[in-house]
């Protein structure tokens, strides 16, 4: 049975908090564990263009990114881990499908969208601010999705039009010079967990209340004796189901850990105690990780060495796709 290749695109914008590791992470690792499985795993450097000039920033969350996948979990002998930016035959394909890229297609796409939709609202010229980083990128995400053949791409479900657009301009190809480009899948992760922040809303770095994930554990204790709780008595019984320190703790618990929980909550437990309780369940599954990732963040030249190593085994790939599209499109001359 021919395996199934499984691709993941991680853009580098800093240390990933609890929300990410909950609702994405950990279920993109699992699903590189399985049988007759392919993973492939990038670090979106280009992508992060759009919004980041900084070069010593740009660099820094590079590591942080990869140190962090690494560390939780991603086996780099198993699942190949490189950089966008080592394999240069992205950008040539991305230029070659740019012209089977209708622009009413990009049009649609969400990140121009809201960006146009937030100027009018602001009462400036509609692409006020909008680069062709941002207007093009839907194209570059075809390019990482399709030189590598890949069969399914995990995404959240706002991403799910991104592998559409990758597979309308792969059709269109196709159907101009024959079957070339492989047609991928999106596969949403249904059941991943929405992970409150310390305020009861999404956990988002954009609303800082995320809880980062390699926090020393002092400090992690003391952001989470900091989520906010009523005045209730600690023998009071309390609903567990209204509680977001509950709703933090189901995350990461077990069956038998829940069930245990919720009745300390239904026969009176303390905030105090309910908050202990969450500190040291998240402190036990991080904890070992923390450690790897501060050994990856000390020794650099590890990270290097990986994301070198993937690109040596990804870059035939991409070398071998470009060639036949160039063959294709009359490129080579015979």
């Amino acid at each position: 049975m021919k395996s199934k290749i499984c691709l993941t695109g991680i853009k580098p914008t800093g240390t990933p908090h609890l929300g990410n590791y909950i609702g994405s992470i950990k279920p993109a690792l699992s699903l590189a564990k399985k049988e007759n499985h392919q993973s492939f795993y990038f670090i979106a450097d280009y992508h992060a263009l759009i919004n980041n000039h900084d070069k010593s920033m740009l660099e820094e969350q590079i590591y942080e990114v990869a140190a962090s996948w690494l560390a939780l979990g991603l086996d780099s002998e198993k699942t190949t881990l490189y950089q966008q930016s080592d394999i240069p035959e992205i950008l040539e394909l991305n230029w070659i499908l740019s012209c089977f890229a209708g622009k009413g297609l990009l049009n649609r796409a969400h990140a121009y969208k809201a960006a146009t939709d937030k100027n009018k609202q602001s009462h400036k010229d509609c692409d006020s601010g909008v680069s062709m980083g941002l207007f093009c990128y839907p194209v570059l995400m075809a390019a990482d999705i399709l030189f590598i053949s890949s069969d399914i791409v995990p995404v959240g479900a706002d991403q799910v039009q991104h592998i559409e657009i990758a597979r309308d301009i792969a059709q269109t190809f196709n159907h101009t010079y024959g079957e070339t480009l492989s047609i991928p899948e999106s596969f949403v992760q249904k059941e991943a967990a929405l992970v409150p922040g310390l305020d009861g809303r999404k956990m988002s770095k954009s609303y800082n209340n995320h809880i980062p994930l390699f926090l020393p554990e002092k400090k992690l204790r003391k952001l989470i004796m900091k989520i906010p709780t009523d005045s209730t008595p600690p023998e009071t019984p309390k609903d567990p189901e209204q509680s977001n320190v509950f709703k933090l703790y189901q995350t990461l618990a077990n069956p038998n850990q829940l069930n245990e929980q919720r009745e300390k909550y239904q026969n009176g437990i303390s905030w105090g105690e309910a908050k202990q309780e969450l500190y040291e369940l998240i402190n036990k599954d991080l904890a070992p990780a923390r450690e790897r990732y501060a050994d990856l963040m000390n020794n650099k030249k590890i990270i290097r060495e990986i994301l070198r190593e993937g690109a040596e085994r990804v870059r035939p790939k991409a070398q071998n796709l470009l060639q036949e599209v160039k063959e294709r499109i009359g490129l080579k001359l015979k």
